[in-house]
């Protein structure tokens, strides 16, 4: 399950489908997501005291199941820009973090041989 906010930024329609259109290829590509809650959080930095331009941010934070607590977090001059990048970095941190998880069930299951007897 997905759950999307928006922090300093209108709700829109557009990045909702944009967002889910994204991380749909993810999900079917880890289907392990599934199982956990995933928080995808929309926000825009603005600073009311130094001129500059608006920053937007995408973070996204697993909850739960067999990705529990990856947290990615991208930023970038536009919204779409930084929902590209946070669904490129998302596969590769995925797969590593699989990666992790299968050595060490190896590692666990790995049978140390002793002296014969």
């Amino acid at each position: 399950m997905m759950k999307i906010i928006f922090k300093n930024l209108k709700k829109s329609g557009r990045a909702i489908a944009i967002a889910k259109d994204r991380l749909a290829t993810i999900f079917e590509r880890f289907p392990d997501l599934h199982k956990g809650q995933v928080t995808l959080t929309l926000c825009m930095e603005n600073s009311h005291q130094q001129a500059r331009p608006d920053a937007f941010s995408v973070k996204l934070h697993s909850q739960g199941g067999r990705y529990r607590n990856v947290t990615l977090h991208k930023s970038a001059a536009n919204l779409y820009v930084a929902l590209g990048d946070v669904a490129r970095h998302l596969t590769e941190k995925l797969s590593r973090f699989g990666g992790r998880i299968r050595a060490k069930q190896r590692a666990k299951n790995e049978v140390i041989p002793g002296p014969l007897a």
